[in-house]
């Protein structure tokens, strides 16, 4: 029984959530925007195994400038109902497909990370690549330490930057076929690790064609017991300290 430390709950149908509940001692939720966050709530009151986060998913339209502050004051409101801000971030996927000014997102995720330290709760990051150095650049400006990067993906200096400042990060289901996460795991501490599906996003490989849910993260286990030379059970013994800690469940 792992804890998912990175699922959107609030995307999946309704009826299949018990069953997908049963397969994790917990799950961190996190939410894409107003509305998700609503629903992400929801869920957390009728599901004692749900965790919530709330925050802006950074690969879509910017929010105008009513909807940021409506957002925000509806975090405040429900401060005291989440576990941590997220998921929020830079858009590079987003980037990848057509040219946008960056830098209002880059201010969105400044106040985000100035939010998460005045709430003293974690924060959890969709920072990849190029972008995870303009994360950090934030989190060191504003002396913010619990820091989550979810499905990360950088170069050696920014791997090792990260790991210097005590960032978490965590593995999906890819690594069981993505030698790039594999690499990753290879140079990452453990002690810094957790795992997660970023359900209902769907996974290649043994994972082709079946729905995201956390029986997946048992397979990303064995994958890093057996990088980092561990049992199966300590590794899970692990990660899952890490979160339970992290996440303050």
């Amino acid at each position: 029984m792992l804890i998912d430390a990175h699922i959107h709950l609030d995307q999946y149908k309704e009826n299949d959530i018990p069953a997908l509940l049963e397969e994790a001692e917990h799950v961190i939720a996190v939410s894409m925007n107003l509305q998700s966050c609503e629903k992400t709530l929801m869920l957390s009151k009728a599901y004692t195994k749900v965790k919530a986060a709330f925050g802006f998913h950074p690969e879509q339209a910017l929010p105008s400038k009513v909807e940021e502050d409506a957002l925000f004051d509806w975090i405040h409101q429900h401060a005291h109902e989440m576990v941590a801000i997220g998921e929020v971030g830079l858009p590079y996927y987003l980037r990848q497909e057509k040219a946008i000014d960056e830098r209002p997102y880059e201010a969105l995720l400044e106040r985000f990370i100035v939010l998460a330290k005045e709430l003293n709760k974690p924060i959890v990051l969709h920072a990849v690549y190029e972008d995870a150095a303009i994360a950090c650049n934030l989190l060191e400006k504003h002396h913010v330490t619990k820091a989550h990067f979810h499905w990360f993906k950088g170069d050696e200096e920014v791997i090792e930057r990260m790991i210097h400042n005590g960032y978490f990060i965590s593995v999906t289901p890819d690594c069981t076929y993505e030698r790039e996460i594999q690499q990753l795991i290879k140079k990452y501490p453990i002690e810094l690790m957790m795992v997660e599906t970023d359900g209902p996003w769907p996974f290649e490989g043994p994972f082709d064609n079946k729905r995201t849910s956390p029986w997946m993260m048992d397979h990303s286990i064995e994958v890093i017991a057996s990088i980092k030379g561990l049992t199966t059970q300590e590794a899970a013994h692990i990660l899952t300290r890490n979160t339970t800690t992290f996440y303050n469940l």
